[in-house]
């Protein structure tokens, strides 16, 4: 049974499933979903935990054993089973096939469990899971939709504020879900119920953003100046590999480039998405730029980009003088602010 995280407080009011699965690179939703399911197990008197932690020498016999085990004190029992990777293995996808089909009525069981890959996806115990478990596949909270999730947290402790507040928080904790949480709960700490002006958010809200190389892709697709140059500047600051941050921009520069140039010739651009290994959010940011990026444009900025690796390698670069930094945030304007 799939999930969405947000059903989950109604779902759990109608009572408790034999087992529970959350797969998800959100650590505070995973963490605030497994709270409430533990609370519920709790309610319901499953009084002992066992943790098991799936590392390199984790025996996949524990996690049998746990299931058919009774417990001391005759409680019914919460297993909560971790596993960082999301890589089991052969003995470990046998073990969790075993363990579905070997289910204990006097058990509740807790699986937490990365983000999986694609090919991870088709394994056959993520699909015997799915089958048998409650499944909460949560996704990221991407930039766009950070203000309105923002805005929900403000509405759950009482509190609103304007869309240029909300922007403003979340410029702040870009990739930083827990920062914004903990910066929502300290204006709710701060601040009585209400509407919240601009200026009480400016002076309370700290800059805790974390910078991702490849969100600084999204900002040159969407073509978002502002954020391209907040980005290109954070990362900077944070000490980032410079030929990464090259290297992760050349790398989307000639997927576009392959792209247009497929279209050009008549290939459907599904087809070519596929092909190239494309999808979820960055699948739906491709369309509207190729439509806005000249194929002339993508060639001259991957001549650009071959002319900053000879910077960032310290060999002499005929267009540019100065920083390579500089002449990143010129690279990633080119497409940006191309129309």
């Amino acid at each position: 049974m799939q999930l969405r995280y947000d059903a989950i407080d109604a779902h759990l009011a109608k009572g408790l499933a034999a087992m529970y699965v959350i797969s998800s690179d959100e650590h505070l939703l995973v963490q605030e979903t497994a709270d409430k399911i533990r609370k519920a197990a709790r309610a319901q008197d499953f009084l002992e935990r066992e943790v098991l932690t799936v590392e390199r020498y984790f025996k996949w016999g524990e996690l049998l054993a746990a299931n058919q085990s009774q417990s001391l004190f005759g409680d019914k029992k919460f297993i909560d089973l971790r596993m960082p990777t999301g890589k089991p293995g052969k003995d470990g996808s046998a073990a969790l096939q075993e363990y579905v089909r070997d289910l204990s009525p006097d058990n509740i069981t807790l699986i937490t469990l990365p983000k999986l890959d694609w090919a991870t996806q088709k394994a056959s115990w993520v699909s015997m899971l799915q089958q048998a478990a409650v499944y909460i596949d949560i996704p990221l909270i991407e930039r766009a939709a950070l203000p309105n999730w923002i805005g929900q947290r403000l509405s759950a402790q009482g509190q609103s504020a304007d869309r240029q507040s909300l922007e403003f928080i979340a410029d702040r904790v870009e990739g930083n879900l827990l920062a914004a949480h903990q910066e929502i709960q300290k204006l709710g700490l701060l601040h009585p119920q209400g509407k919240l002006s601009f200026e009480v958010i400016h002076d309370a809200v700290l800059n805790v953003a974390r910078y991702d190389v490849f969100k600084l892709n999204e900002a040159m697709l969407v073509g978002d100046v502002a954020r391209l140059v907040r980005m290109l500047e954070g990362l900077k600051g944070e000490g980032e590999a410079l030929p990464l941050v090259l290297w992760a921009m050349a790398e989307e520069l000639r997927t576009l480039l392959k792209l247009k140039s497929g279209v050009a010739q008549g290939r459907p651009l599904g087809a070519l998405l596929k092909e190239y290994r494309i999808w979820g959010p960055r699948e739906k940011l491709m369309e509207p730029a190729l439509r806005r990026v000249s194929l002339a444009t993508l060639q001259a900025a991957l001549q650009d980009a071959a002319q900053i690796d000879k910077m960032v390698k310290g060999l002499r670069a005929p267009k540019f003088a100065g920083d390579a930094w500089d002449a990143l945030l010129h690279l990633g304007l080119r497409v940006a602010k191309a129309n």
